[in-house]
């Protein structure tokens, strides 16, 4: 099938439609809308097990938890091969509007969904679209912003990601209260078709750069259009001989290696691997409050469903500020390793001081939506750099050996990798904190969390933006070797 790319005629509104800010705001909203697709049945899906599906009352909690691992297990499942396809495809757009079709058909089934087998397969639709989204939508926003300006990219998604986790439980139940079943799908469907004209509009800059990069360069004279142009082509991507008909290999491209290689070289990153753990326990932690909150404040102060919804407002409000720490981490990028770990260690009072709310009183519901904004700050300001250090940490291995990962390079899946981490993260926590607090209580699910946090600071302190005891001096020379070689 032929690529619109491809083709000669200039797009309308080329330049609006590859610009920075525009494909920014698509994977953000893209982000957003999976996220917000997930939250959105969670209201929902009690009293349609009950009422659709047939479920019994003492089967429901069950299935339930048992609908939200599937998602979490079809993310944590589908995210490293997603990384290696996009890696592999001409474009990163195909891959984001193959999430969409599969978060539209995961939409659909639940929507439609009359036995718990559509509703098994609905979920695991919606974790693959989750991973679709997030890496090829990552890998995307990088190949987009590049090394300047990375860190507050990633601060909007971030952010509206939180936006989306927040919203999606919230309007879902007001939606349902007042508009019933099927208008919680409507909504849902009017978000899918927002992200459907939003991701047919996007042209990536890299395609956008034939019709564009000649326009940088003063007109040529009559005659010489054809020589300039090519020139300006040449300036971009080198020109290689072709071998007999194949467009995507060349000469002089590396050969391309292994899915198996590509993920053990990219492990072998430390930076990489404390990225992915750090990613694994902010998910691990957040997944935890979503199992546990909710129950708790229900037993402690009588709280019904709107309540046990809004109390997620102060843990996710200061996710607002993520551009903020992205923005700061991209005018200081060897500030990543202190705001990451002191982010991890100052979470550790709070989770611990989560053992003194235990009365049905104003005092302490105040000073439990104290520490969750608290806790939610923390990891505000941990995230964006460890989602930045993904970069970073590929670029370091591509620098140190030219080509280490073959043809299409190793992006998309390094971040293919780290999702994997939020989606273990998501399915372990609900279990692990909902065990703690069962077996040995509310105080003590806080203690657990808080050593594992204390634990995460060690190594980001000591690994991320590299081996801290490595001599600045190399670090230099890495930076003069990338301005030299770009």
């Amino acid at each position: 099938m032929g690529s619109w790319w491809k083709n000669d005629e200039r797009p309308k509104f080329v330049e609006l439609r590859s610009s920075r800010w525009f494909i920014m705001f698509v994977v953000s909203f893209a982000a957003g809308t999976d996220i917000f697709m997930y939250g959105l049945i969670v209201p929902v899906t009690p009293t349609a097990l009950k009422d659709r599906v047939g479920l019994s009352e003492d089967s429901i909690q069950s299935w339930t938890s048992i609908l939200l691992a599937l998602y979490a297990g079809s993310l944590l499942a589908f995210a490293p091969v997603v990384g290696y396809i996009a890696d592999r495809a001409e474009s990163r757009r195909w891959p984001l509007l193959v999430g969409l079709i599969a978060l539209g058909a995961a939409t659909a089934l639940l929507c439609v969904g009359t036995n718990i087998a559509l509703w098994i397969v609905g979920r695991l639709f919606q974790g693959a679209a989750a991973a679709i989204v997030w890496t090829a939508g990552l890998a995307l926003m990088v190949d987009t912003v590049g090394k300047d300006g990375l860190g507050q990219a990633i601060g909007y998604v971030s952010m509206a990601i939180s936006v989306g986790t927040l919203g999606g439980p919230l309007l879902g139940g007001v939606v349902y209260q007042h508009g019933g079943y099927y208008a919680v799908f409507g909504l849902a469907f009017a978000f899918i078709g927002l992200d459907i004209v939003f991701r047919l509009i996007l042209i990536e800059k890299r395609h956008a750069d034939k019709w564009l990069l000649p326009e940088l360069k003063p007109l040529p004279a009559a005659g010489e259009k054809s020589t300039d142009t090519e020139a300006a082509a040449s300036t971009e991507t080198p020109v290689i001989p072709r071998t007999g008909s194949d467009t995507l290999t060349s000469q002089n491209d590396p050969p391309s290696i292994s899915a198996f290689a590509r993920v053990t070289t990219l492990l072998s990153s430390p930076r990489l691997v404390v990225s992915l753990w750090g990613y694994f326990v902010i998910s691990l932690v957040l997944a935890s409050f979503d199992s546990v909150l909710p129950l708790f404040v229900q037993e402690t102060f009588g709280w019904q469903q709107s309540g046990q919804g809004l109390i997620f407002i102060p843990l996710m409000v200061p996710h607002l500020m993520d551009p903020i720490t992205g923005w700061a981490i991209d005018r200081f990028p060897k500030s990543c390793r202190y705001f990451t770990a002191t982010a991890f260690l100052s979470s550790v009072p709070v989770l611990v001081l989560l053992r003194l709310v235990t009365d049905n009183s104003m005092h302490h519901k105040i000073l439990l939506c104290a520490l969750l904004a608290l806790v939610g700050l923390c990891f505000a300001v941990a995230m964006p750099p460890l989602v930045a250090e993904t970069f970073h940490a590929v670029k370091e291995k591509e620098d140190e050996t030219p080509g280490i990962f073959g043809r299409g390079g190793a992006m998309a899946l390094a971040f293919g990798l780290v999702n994997m981490g939020f989606a273990a993260g998501a399915l372990i926590g609900p279990f692990f904190a909902g065990f703690i607090r069962q077996n040995a209580g509310w105080g003590t699910m806080g203690w657990a969390l808080a050593l594992i946090a204390a634990f995460t600071s060690v190594p980001a302190l000591l690994f991320l933006g590299g081996w801290i005891l490595k001599p600045a001096k190399s670090e230099d020379e890495v930076s003069v070797t990338e301005s030299t070689t770009s």
